[in-house]
């Protein structure tokens, strides 16, 4: 239903899209997630032209959209935008914020107008709100006359902008609810969410944002429960990484543990586990690695899950095979083994590197 080439949008300081490709079915309904600053809202802002891409083509139906003879406002009556901050216009009522764009756009006629806005009022809950102004509603309530609004268009494309990120926590689950109702309804949707658990219930399909694009593309089971890819799968289990390269025997150590501990401090972790992860790491690269290579490429990265209270140190180290459960320092071995529950190595031979995974106690 919608093809989406090369797509990039660039400002001045920052190009948050800068390749995009992807094919979008009908009746497709894409959660769209990541980190902040991730290009999200660029991206289905693009679709629907309220951003001007830089390059690329998007292609609706066979249509090309990103013509320089497309039709905008036409564009805009088949891809409907639910907005974060609700967008409704103060000195009308419900019903008349309903009513407007079809007489306007679609010229019908009063009656029709009132009597669709009245149903879709009715499917969002609202009906006794039709007479009220927007000041009156409560934020929820707003939303929810929002996405009234945009179906009031009958659009064939339907894109939410966080729509609950305005709301407080308690009218989340009003506007959810609708939502969950709407992406049952065989419309195609994309939603720009932060909330995981509403993204896998509602979703046939995820698309995980970042580096300028769409890192990765799945069902909701391929992106919450076994990501491919390594920035999806630090963002869904809320990984906090810490890394650090090791290149000389001269290696700055003071510095180091000021940066490990700023890491720590930073993510709340337990006295204790800050204890272990700091001896298990000064233990494995200053106890054992170090005295037996000679040009130290030492690679450190620390996953710490705050969820779990729990952190996977994987440390990488070149040259030939070193197994460190043959080092012959007994006494570093037996501390880092009491600190752990698991203490794994592995060898790459292709590669020429050795790993060791440590999961702290």
């Amino acid at each position: 239903m919608i093809e989406i080439r090369n797509l990039k949008k660039e400002y001045k300081d920052v190009t948050p899209l800068k390749d995009v490709t992807v094919t979008i079915n009908e009746g497709d309904v894409i959660s769209v997630i990541g980190p902040s600053g991730t290009g999200k809202s660029t991206f289905i802002r693009c679709i629907n032209l309220l951003e001007k891409p830089t390059s690329g083509h998007i292609i609706v139906d066979g249509e090309e959209i990103t013509a320089k003879d497309a039709d905008v406002k036409k564009i805009r009556q088949r891809i409907g935008m639910v907005f974060q901050s609700f967008n409704l216009f103060g000195h009308l009522t419900v019903i008349e914020n309903l009513m407007l764009a079809p007489m306007d756009i679609l010229k019908k006629d009063k009656k029709e107008a009132y009597d669709k806005g009245m149903e879709l009022l009715a499917r969002v809950g609202l009906t006794e709100k039709a007479l009220s102004y927007p000041d009156e509603l409560s934020g929820g309530q707003k939303q929810r006359v929002a996405i009234a609004r945009t179906l009031a268009m009958d659009p064939e494309v339907i894109l939410l902008d966080e729509p609950t990120s305005a709301l407080d926590p308690t009218m989340v689950s009003e506007v959810q609810a609708v939502i969950r109702d709407l992406s049952k309804s065989g419309k195609t949707m994309m939603i720009v969410t932060h909330e995981m658990n509403f993204a896998r219930a509602i979703s046939n399909r995820v698309f995980y944002m970042d580096q300028g694009g769409i890192y990765e593309d799945g069902t909701p089971e391929e992106i919450f429960e076994n990501p491919k890819k390594e920035l999806t799968r630090r963002f869904i289990k809320g990984l906090r990484v810490f890394q650090a390269v090791i290149d000389s025997r001269d290696f700055d150590f003071i510095g180091f543990g000021a940066e490990l501990d700023r890491y720590m401090m930073q993510n709340d972790v337990s006295r204790e586990i800050k204890y272990r992860i700091r001896l298990v790491i000064e233990e494995l690269v200053q106890q054992i690695l170090l005295p037996v290579c000679d040009k130290p490429h030492i690679r450190i990265n620390a996953e710490y899950a705050p969820k779990e209270s729990e952190c996977l140190i994987d440390i990488e180290y070149r040259g030939e095979k070193y197994d460190i459960h043959e080092s012959e320092n007994d006494l570093s071995l037996s501390l880092i083994e009491n600190m752990t529950k698991e203490l794994e190595y592995s060898f790459d031979e292709e590669g020429e590197a050795n790993h060791v995974k440590a999961r702290i106690r």
